[in-house]
């Protein structure tokens, strides 16, 4: 089976089209969850809203608890620790995150930035020691064929490769760049544009935006059958 961990990080509560002021992200991650269930009901889904609990920002305490070795932790450390770990095990027990990242000001929302800064944690999701040949430090995570999508949502367009604003467009490299960091090498983005201009541009761009969502659950969870029948076929 697949184990999905769905994120939502847009700080709007609802979902466009079903309430006012709803979130484009978080009715395409809500789309995408729900197809893959119709595909794959025996998969697990967890899930994690960081737009409306965030996880507190990383601190002082925090990287003095973080950089100190287990068995020399006090019990503050640990508590502190303690969201950090509950997050980083939802992250290790996924094989798919699926993220709604809306665009804030060029970039990423703080509160999935600080979801970041909370999984990307030394000794669980990479390595480090300073003796170690070449680079101190080393992904934790690669070669177990975890992946991510990424759901957007941006009040202008064209901020994808080859646009007129993409060299502005820092959420999809914000969030992969520490992800790659970890072991994490695939993506698939998906985002919706001109949510300023709330006209039939906008509506089209849902549209497309749906679309895409659709054909990728479906690409995703014809690859994860074949593989499990490959496997089945293998023990057989």
């Amino acid at each position: 089976m697949i184990s999905l961990l769905h994120i939502d990080g847009s700080a709007r509560t609802g979902r466009s089209g079903e309430d006012s002021h709803g979130s484009h992200t978080r009715r395409l991650g809500a789309r995408f969850v729900a197809r893959w269930r119709r595909r794959r009901p025996d998969d697990h889904v967890a899930y994690r809203d960081v737009g409306q609990a965030p996880p507190a920002p990383v601190d002082g305490r925090w990287i003095h608890a973080a950089f100190t070795p287990p068995a020399q932790r006090a019990p503050w450390m640990t508590a502190r620790l303690a969201e950090s770990d509950a997050l980083v095990d939802e992250l290790l027990a996924s094989d798919l995150i699926v993220a709604g990242v809306p665009m804030y000001n060029f970039g990423m929302p703080a509160q999935v930035k600080a979801w970041i800064d909370n999984v990307v944690r030394v000794g669980r999701t990479f390595g480090f020691d300073r003796a170690r040949d070449g680079a101190p430090y080393w992904p934790l995570l690669a070669g177990q064929g975890r992946r991510a999508v990424l759901l957007g949502a941006r009040g202008d367009h064209g901020y994808d490769a080859g646009g007129r604003h993409a060299a502005d467009n820092h959420v999809e490299r914000g969030v992969m760049t520490p992800l790659r960091y970890l072991g994490i090498e695939v993506f698939d983005c998906v985002a919706v544009e001109y949510d300023e201009f709330a006209d039939a541009r906008l509506a089209a761009s849902i549209a497309a935006a749906e679309a895409a969502v659709d054909a990728l659950v479906d690409r995703l969870a014809t690859e994860a059958d074949a593989r499990e029948a490959a496997a089945a076929s293998a023990t057989a």
